[in-house]
């Protein structure tokens, strides 16, 4: 038997030999000499590479993220630091002011949304022609989130030909959910008419005391006037009618305004929740409504004891990242109420676009045109010196662009 095997790995030798020429691929036998091995290896690694390389050149697809998620992260990647802080800051156009007057700051500064405010009487068509403007200047390819708040009653901001007269949100809480959607419908077509494509509405907050005491929401009939399940629905019907007509919605003031009895907007004092917490009704509603798909959650500017002591919700890492993007799983833009108001007035303006990013926040919602670059410069100074924060720029930064290129203002 041994001979045999002999005369059998000479043979196998020779006929190697003699298909050396043809091909080092079919000789890898251990019978073979060292150098056909070699050269066997060598000639499979090169057919191997030429292999690998036509694949990658021809056989491999590239495999491109078309969901508005994966477009985001594209579009960011290619943005400067500049221009992924503009689409953090909501600069206001008042009624009567020119929307030149935004002109350098979109074009720019790359601030990427707006927010129209105060006493609109022009109508429908006066609105029109004031967004229309405003997003002239800003890239066909990345248009501006155009907001405003229009809740009905004591607040709504844009009135005139076109626009109904909105009835506030306790009356809407008379309503069936049905009837609320309807209108809602009708209410966010007449906003869609005049540019607007975020309705900073509604409010989900549940009043906890007597209503004449509390100043923010049920001493202005703000709220649905429900127990919290039932201002929940409502909110809900409201989110979906104006989703029916195209426009998007921000539930505010999270997690509540309530309990207090100072309206932030106006005071420092009175601002403190000493009852709310995370486990109770009122925050449980606004848990609930994300279930609607509203494009934004809006911070409130109050304290609450039991969640934060230390800080105001929009500033509030505990109750921004810890409970509402990791417990709760929230992971759209979460937008503040406006950074200008009176309760944050302690606050430097350069840090208050940088505290509401370093807690989890996005889109800082600006009231007083004066603050707009004072943020800006706040936002981009520490970006541009803390690696850190300049990642936490580029994630809000992409939330903003899902959110644009999931309403189809970025392509």
């Amino acid at each position: 038997m041994k001979r045999v095997h002999v005369h059998f790995a000479r043979f196998a030798v020779a006929l190697c030999a003699i298909a050396l020429p043809l091909s080092f691929a079919g000789c890898s036998s251990n019978t073979g000499s060292s150098v056909g091995s070699s050269q066997s290896e060598q000639s499979n690694s090169q057919r191997s590479d030429t292999s690998h390389d036509s694949l990658d050149k021809f056989s491999v697809p590239n495999v491109v993220d078309d969901s508005p998620h994966g477009k985001a992260v594209a579009a960011v990647k290619a943005m400067s630091l500049v221009e992924r802080v503009g689409q953090l800051v909501m600069a206001p156009l008042y009624a009567g002011s020119d929307p030149s007057s935004l002109q350098d700051l979109i074009v720019n500064q790359h601030v990427g949304s707006v927010l129209v405010i105060g006493n609109w009487n022009s109508g429908t068509d006066g609105v029109a022609a004031a967004t229309s403007a405003l997003q002239s200047y800003a890239p066909d390819n990345n248009q501006l989130l155009m907001t405003t708040d229009q809740e009905g009653g004591l607040v709504q901001h844009l009135q005139g030909s076109g626009f109904d007269q909105i009835p506030s949100a306790t009356y809407q809480g008379t309503m069936s959910t049905d009837q609320l959607r309807q209108s809602a419908a009708v209410w966010g077509s007449q906003l869609k008419s005049a540019g607007i494509n975020v309705d900073l509405a509604p409010v989900v907050g549940t009043v906890t005391v007597d209503r004449a005491t509390n100043d923010p929401v049920g001493a202005l009939d703000r709220d649905f006037g429900l127990d919290a399940a039932g201002n929940a629905d409502h909110a809900k019907a409201f989110i979906q009618g104006m989703a029916d007509s195209g426009v998007g919605s921000a539930i505010k003031h999270y997690p509540g305004l309530g309990s207090v009895t100072g309206n932030t907007d106006f005071t420092a004092n009175g601002i403190l929740d000493t009852t709310t917490t995370l486990d109770g009704a009122e925050i449980n509603a606004f848990n609930s409504v994300l279930e609607a798909n509203p494009s934004m959650v809006m911070m409130s500017l109050a304290t609450y004891q039991a969640i934060d002591p230390n800080n105001p919700a929009v500033f509030s890492s505990a109750l921004v990242t810890d409970y509402l993007r990791n417990t709760i799983g929230f992971q759209g833009v979460i937008t503040s109420d406006s950074l200008s108001a009176t309760a944050l007035s302690g606050v430097q303006p350069s840090d208050l676009g940088v505290r509401l990013v370093e807690a989890g926040g996005d889109l800082a919602c600006i009231g007083a045109f004066g603050h707009v670059q004072q943020v800006l410069d706040g936002l981009n100074t520490k970006a541009a010196s803390d690696p850190t924060f300049a990642s936490k720029v580029k994630q809000s930064a992409i939330r903003v662009m899902t959110l644009k290129y999931s309403m189809g203002l970025a392509y």
